[in-house]
This record gives C-alpha cells, sequence and structure tokens, in this order.
C-alpha cells in the first residue's frame, strides 16, 4: 500500500506532462547557440502616421502699426526703478509698522518636557554654556516643566539648531510657535 501511492503519483505527473508537451506549439530549431541569443522580433507593420498638418491653425506674424508719420511705433519702454514720491511715502509708512512687530509665526525646540525641576535646569545650564547665543524659555504649568531653546522663523533654521541640540538632550522636537523678532530692546 504505501508504495501504490507514489507510483500513482508519479504516473499521474508523467501523464500531465506528456498531455502538455503535446500541446505546446513546437517552435522550430536551428542551432543551440541561437538559443541562449536575445531573440529579435520584427514589428508587426504599422500604418503610415496621418497627415494632420491640414488641421492645425496657422497664425499670421504680428505686423507693426505704422504712427501718422508713417514710421512703425518701437516696442514699449523698459519700466525703470525710480520712486515717486507717493510710493516712497507708503514705503516710510510700511517700514515704521514693520518696526512695531515684535511677534512673527516661526519655529522653536523642546529639548525638555518632564516634572523635574532639576533635570531642566541642568539640561538648560549645559545648553547655554555650549551655545551662549541661543535664547531658552522655561514654562512652568503643574506639573510639567518645558524647555524651548530658540526663536527660528524658517523650518530650514530650526532643523539647523536641532541638529546642534542633537546630543545634549534625549528627545527634541520642533513646535510650530509665535517668536520673538528683536532680541535687543
Amino acid at each position: 500500500m504505501k508504495l501504490l501511492l507514489p507510483k500513482m503519483l508519479l504516473a499521474s505527473l508523467a501523464l500531465t506532462f506528456a498531455a502538455c508537451a503535446s500541446t505546446a506549439s513546437q517552435a522550430p530549431r536551428t542551432s543551440t547557440a541561437a538559443d541562449t541569443a536575445k531573440k529579435t522580433t520584427t514589428a508587426p507593420p504599422t500604418m503610415p502616421a496621418e497627415d494632420v498638418t491640414k488641421y492645425r491653425p496657422v497664425f499670421a506674424a504680428p505686423k507693426a502699426a505704422p504712427t501718422s508719420s508713417g514710421i512703425a511705433a518701437k516696442a514699449a519702454p523698459a519700466p525703470t526703478n525710480h520712486v515717486n514720491v507717493q510710493v516712497e511715502q507708503r514705503l516710510r509708512d510700511q517700514a515704521y509698522t514693520n518696526q512695531n512687530v515684535k511677534y512673527a509665526q516661526g519655529y522653536r525646540i523642546l529639548v525638555y518636557l518632564g516634572i523635574e525641576r532639576d533635570q531642566v535646569m541642568a539640561i538648560r545650564r549645559s545648553i547655554i554654556e555650549r551655545y551662549p547665543d541661543e535664547t531658552d524659555y522655561i514654562t512652568f504649568k503643574s506639573p510639567v516643566y518645558r524647555l524651548y531653546i530658540g526663536d527660528y522663523l524658517t523650518k530650514l533654521e530650526a532643523a539647523r539648531g536641532l541638529s546642534k541640540l542633537r546630543g545634549l538632550s534625549p528627545k527634541l522636537e520642533l513646535e510650530a510657535t509665535q517668536v520673538l523678532l528683536n532680541k535687543n530692546p
């Protein structure tokens, strides 16, 4: 009984392969070397491309309009960078308004978020020792301390600051917030 089952499986496989082999299309083979080479097939003949030039629109070149003297008009003059009195006044007003702007939308780096005051102060001291120009902000909302570093206007500047601080804190995050524009009063 044990030998009968494997023999039956082999016989059924042999019949299956024989059936597949007899139904497969036989391509004439010329040589064995040609079998390993890349076979090229010729593309089926295509119809010639249709001429569509008769459907394309044709535009005439614009002609220069003659003036009263009979000479063609010149092109418009190139703009100059002259500032007239009204524009100058508006620029001064805008500059004065911009001087009063203290905050803008930007980014700060969240360096520490936790409940231990000693740890936040230690991280703050290590950052100030290494980068004295960076501004730091500690916020306390019971019971959580947050330490933010920097006032960055663009995300690229904030990413550069983040890469500087990589080894000083276990977890750093960028946060979008309002930042101080003029640090010097």
